[in-house]
């Protein structure tokens, strides 16, 4: 039987997890509200530079239900294959639904979409502001982990801003462009125009 990796703080547990993508090292924080958020890596990271990591909110709707009105499991989906073919790479799989709005509420704004509102309109609607996430539990797994500098994997601009102002070395980006279909274009170039994403201009494919 092979040997239980040691558990490090901040962590409330790790082990092995094979998955379709292949094998990573799954550790589980638990922050200050007793949310377990998911660290999922591969290869030595203790000091490495130029790490890819994805960090990257939960969305139910599509990684659980198949929602196409997002790409939010294509993004996840590519992130794993992408730090699996590097060799070495972290994705921090953080609780906060519906851009921290939780899930309930996420439904209420999609009823909202269905009636003409975009993504951006629907959380003003609600009460919301456009974005209510937090990046600090993933700036605190980069530092457990001993990572010192990190190529973020993302299309949006306001991460890259948090790792940043947190004191992470953030030596590049790499787009995650996928996923796009007939119902999210719409939500995709939203997100484009409205909240800065770096996506190009959205077109569906011929």
């Amino acid at each position: 039987m092979s040997q239980t990796p040691p558990i490090e703080p901040p962590f409330f547990a790790r082990t092995r997890l094979p998955t379709e993508h292949g094998d990573f090292d799954v550790r589980v924080l638990v922050d200050a509200e007793g949310r377990e958020h998911v660290a999922l890596s591969v290869g030595e990271l203790a000091g490495a530079e130029d790490v890819l990591v994805r960090m990257h909110s939960e969305c139910l709707t599509s990684e659980v239900l198949g929602s196409l009105k997002c790409d939010c499991k294509a993004q996840l989906d590519a992130a794993l294959e992408r730090i699996q073919a590097a060799g070495r790479g972290l994705v921090i799989y953080l609780r906060q639904e519906g851009r921290g709005i939780g899930l309930g509420n996420k439904i209420r704004a999609y009823a909202l979409q269905e009636a003409g509102a975009d993504t951006v309109d629907a959380n003003r609607l609600l009460g919301f502001e456009d974005d209510l996430r937090s990046y600090d539990v993933a700036v605190q797994v980069i530092a457990a982990l001993g990572i010192r500098s990190v190529r973020l994997l993302t299309n949006n601009p306001l991460k890259i801003e948090a790792l940043a102002e947190a004191g992470v070395k953030v030596s590049g980006r790499e787009a995650v462009f996928t996923g796009l279909n007939p119902v999210n274009q719409n939500y995709l170039e939203t997100k484009r125009v409205r909240m800065g994403h770096l996506y190009g201009r959205v077109k569906l494919s011929a």
